[in-house]
């Protein structure tokens, strides 16, 4: 970080789950097939533990959200700050069958950090309780669906907290990396276009949006 250029980029992400095949590489995880019409395909192949959801809801949110809390201080004194928190399509609220939880996370006038964190508590209480589908959670890598919501909500949290510069989530696309054992159509470079572009963005720009590649989109 420079003295007047302060730019943030959280990029942190695990599944969440045990992938249970030989083969991983020929595995089909795109949204269809986590979410969708296709997702009991993949209820046996990608095991969920209570350890595997902690440690998920750990790195993907909580991980972020201590990091972004030790810079502020140092943003806040730039004279061209900017937080980016690089999400993903999953993380869309439509993926989210709880209503409750979706109702929490959606409700952009009356979202607090604490709220986000109530929903975040209150699915590892269900997983742990052998809940998830019973409450209404996806069938598959829930915890990383539900921690990437959580960025979501907390972004724009962040965003009514500091309004003097841009903060902003990004879905880079399906990127070929470790996580999806490069199955993914996306470049690393292709991937940076948005994150980047955010980044970079003039004074003024838009703050507290989920932008998916390069293009605002929904919760």
């Amino acid at each position: 970080m420079s003295t007047l250029s302060k730019l943030q980029v959280n990029n942190a992400g695990v599944f969440g789950v045990i992938v249970n095949t030989k083969e991983p590489t020929t595995l089909k995880i795109g949204d269809d097939y986590i979410a969708g019409a296709n997702s009991g395909l993949l209820k046996n192949v990608l095991k969920q533990t209570y350890k595997t959801a902690e440690n998920c809801v750990r790195i993907n949110y909580y991980g972020i959200k201590q990091v972004t809390e030790a810079l502020i201080p140092l943003l806040q004194v730039s004279n061209l700050a900017r937080i980016v928190n690089v999400s993903s399509s999953l993380g869309q609220l439509k993926l989210i069958s709880n209503e409750k939880a979706k109702k929490e996370l959606g409700d952009a006038d009356g979202l607090t950090e604490e709220k986000v964190d109530e929903v975040v508590k209150g699915f590892l209480e269900d997983v742990k309780e052998d809940l998830v589908e019973t409450k209404g959670w996806p069938i598959n890598v829930s915890a990383y669906i539900v921690s990437k919501a959580a960025l979501n909500a907390y972004t724009r949290v962040l965003a009514k907290r500091y309004p003097n510069f841009p903060i902003n989530a990004v879905n880079p696309g399906y990127v070929q990396t470790e996580l999806n054992y490069n199955t993914g159509v996306l470049t690393v470079e292709e991937g940076a276009k948005g994150p980047v572009m955010l980044a970079l963005m003039p004074d003024g720009g838009p703050s507290g949006l989920f932008f998916d590649w390069i293009e605002i989109s929904s919760f």
